[in-house]
């Protein structure tokens, strides 16, 4: 399960405002500040849809294995990033992509 810690820092990773985050979870900006400042802890599927939404803006939360503790990590690393913004931006006509 996500914490307060965890969503802050993975705001902060993907670079996002709390507003944004707000925004893209469909969660009042109040309760992410109250829940990254440890102040209160939302219910379950408001958590849920905090990790949904950085999880989609570019987050990977890593969950704990043996003495290793959660973290969280980008999705792709810039390179990656800047390879699939080329692609995306080349243009052209759309074909099937089965091969025979």
């Amino acid at each position: 399960m996500m914490t307060g810690p965890l969503c802050k820092a993975a705001r902060v990773l993907v670079e996002v405002s709390r507003a944004k985050l707000a925004t893209a979870a469909n969660v009042d900006e109040r309760v992410i500040e109250a829940f990254e400042r440890g102040i209160d802890t939302p219910d379950g599927v408001t958590i849920a849809a905090l990790q949904a939404a950085l999880e989609e803006l570019g987050a990977v939360l890593i969950p704990e294995e043996g003495s290793q503790g959660v973290g969280v990590r980008l999705k792709f690393n810039q390179s990656i990033t800047r390879r699939l913004g080329t692609l995306e931006n080349e243009g052209g006509l759309t074909g099937k992509d089965d091969v025979p």
